[in-house]
């Protein structure tokens, strides 16, 4: 489906976090995701279960926080989508057509920053760009260390993976000479420390993430 149908039948929820429920946010980005990724494999078995592994483990943040992150989760990848395709950058082109579209600012900078696109951004010359989604709970911090560790702990196709394995295949895929691989040296550190924060956070809670899954028991096409 394209953008502009996406646009017109999944509205950000008016108002954006402060006034509506966060089912209703999560919910509305799920749809999203549905319309602008659905047809695109295994991105969208990847996307799925990205948000499976953040409900899994929402109990990283703060209870209030819960719902931006896992409509996080469902949006991170929607930059991916030819409709949405500007620049190229996926984390920047999703944040922009986000931002546009009146989704919350918070959600927007997530998507815009996951899994230490600032580092890849400076190898592309896009810092300038994407800094216009700065947020500080978007760089550091609780909720942006959990949709890393959902990102980065699940594979391009929707498998759950150790993190050295997931950074493993990024570079495997991408290439030597790729912006991941000449801003690995940053990134890596970056990625494995969210995951290790995530993970002592959610020990620290008691919760014990379940295995990532396609919803409805459905398994991604191998």
């Amino acid at each position: 489906m394209s953008g502009d149908h996406a646009l017109a039948t999944v509205p950000p929820p008016a108002g954006g976090l402060a006034t509506h429920p966060g089912g209703d946010l999560v919910a509305a980005a799920e749809r999203l995701a549905r319309e602008l990724l659905e047809d695109l494999h295994p991105r969208w078995e990847h996307t799925r279960a990205v948000a499976a592994r953040a409900a899994a483990g929402a109990g990283a943040v703060a209870p209030q926080d819960r719902p931006v992150l896992v409509a996080a989760a469902w949006l991170h990848d929607v930059g991916y989508a030819p409709d949405l395709r500007a620049v190229g950058f996926h984390p920047l082109d999703g944040a922009d057509h986000l931002r546009g579209a009146g989704w919350p600012r918070l959600l927007a900078s997530l998507v815009a920053h996951h899994s230490g696109a600032r580092f890849a951004a400076q190898v592309r010359g896009l810092t300038g760009a994407l800094s216009a989604h700065d947020d500080p709970r978007a760089l550091a911090g609780a909720i942006a260390d959990a949709l890393t560790w959902a990102d980065q702990t699940v594979s391009a196709d929707g498998e759950v993976v150790d993190v050295e394995e997931r950074l493993a295949d990024v570079l495997r895929r991408h290439g030597p000479d790729s912006p991941n691989a000449r801003c690995h040296h940053l990134r890596g550190p970056y990625v494995r420390g969210a995951v290790r924060r995530t993970q002592d956070r959610l020990r620290r809670a008691g919760a014990v993430p379940a295995p990532a899954s396609a919803p409805d028991g459905e398994r991604p096409p191998r």
